[in-house]
């Protein structure tokens, strides 16, 4: 399959979209043996936002398994880091927390500032961090995807597909199984102040233990998420959802109507998925549709996901 074509990833952050509108795609996987369950749109080409991190934090594992890395090693911001937008630490230049810190920052608060932070110190500059991003994609066969930065915030040349975010989310879990548990923590404390969890779906659906959520103005509403329910695992992909509820209820529709859909099959059956995704609240083919509004939020791109 042909890469998609690489806008130059030089262009400033608040450069419109190439893309339009936000459009809506996803993958439901089975993760233990790879199997697409459901897809629409998988393969289009869209905005990750902050899932963007799930990446991130891929090369920051791969770095502490290698030896390059300490999880006591310190972070330190730079200007560049501390400038990034919110959703950000907000530490100040030459301030600096430890890589363990950082790693649940990023995973619970997606900071901005420290996503970049671990970036140059990985990759010496964010530039080159998001170059060592893109080569591991590809080997992880990522093949609608370039990386631009470590944040996720907007660029033109930021970009990746429904079905790359599945694989990459896949490759997390297999690879990085002793740090993956950084995507369930629901809160996080850094000195006085207690971060959330973004993931909403985390202690609420069952069997939901990751992975990563995110919101700009030209991605929409997105959502990576893992369930294990009786030993099985799956992962769910969104992009593009009008509201953080709509992605939301989607995930959980398509981890519902997986699950299901695996028990039939145990049982000897043949399943209908498009039948159990419309009773589970899924609505089909949707990127026929008019595109619904995204909804306009008075925040920072990326402050709320």
């Amino acid at each position: 399959m042909p890469l998609p074509l690489v806008v130059s990833t030089t262009a400033p952050a608040e450069a419109a979209s190439p893309l339009g509108a936000p459009r809506f795609s996803a993958v439901l996987m089975d993760a233990d043996t790879n199997e697409i369950l459901y897809a629409e749109q998988p393969t289009a080409i869209r905005h990750p936002a902050s899932i963007t991190k799930v990446m991130t934090l891929y090369l920051v594992f791969d770095a502490l398994d290698a030896g390059r890395l300490k999880l006591d090693d310190r972070v330190v911001m730079s200007p560049l880091a501390a400038s990034q937008r919110p959703s950000k630490l907000g530490l100040g230049i030459g301030q600096s927390l430890s890589v363990a810190d950082a790693i649940s920052v990023v995973a619970v608060k997606s900071a901005n500032d420290v996503a970049v932070a671990l970036a140059e110190k990985i990759g010496g500059t964010e530039a080159n961090f998001a170059r060592m991003m893109t080569a591991r994609a590809r080997q992880l066969g990522m093949r609608q995807t370039v990386f631009a930065n470590a944040s996720g915030l907007p660029n033109p040349g930021h970009f990746t597909s429904a079905q790359d975010i599945a694989i990459l989310s896949a490759a997390m879990i297999r690879n990085h199984p002793t740090r993956y548990h950084c995507f369930s923590e629901q809160s996080f404390s850094y000195g006085k102040l207690r971060m959330a969890n973004h993931n909403k779906l985390l202690g609420n659906v069952p069997g939901v233990d990751g992975i990563k959520t995110g919101f700009t103005n030209d991605s929409g509403f997105t959502l990576t998420a893992s369930a294990v329910r009786n030993g099985h695992r799956l992962i769910a992909v969104v992009l593009g959802s009008p509201s953080g509820w709509q992605r939301d209820r989607d995930i959980t529709s398509l981890l519902n109507a997986g699950f299901t859909a695996l028990e039939i099959r145990s049982a000897g059956r043949s399943e209908d998925m498009a039948a159990l995704l419309s009773s589970s609240g899924f609505a089909l083919n949707r990127s026929l549709r008019p595109l619904p509004q995204i909804a306009a939020l008075q925040v920072e791109e990326g402050d709320t996901e």
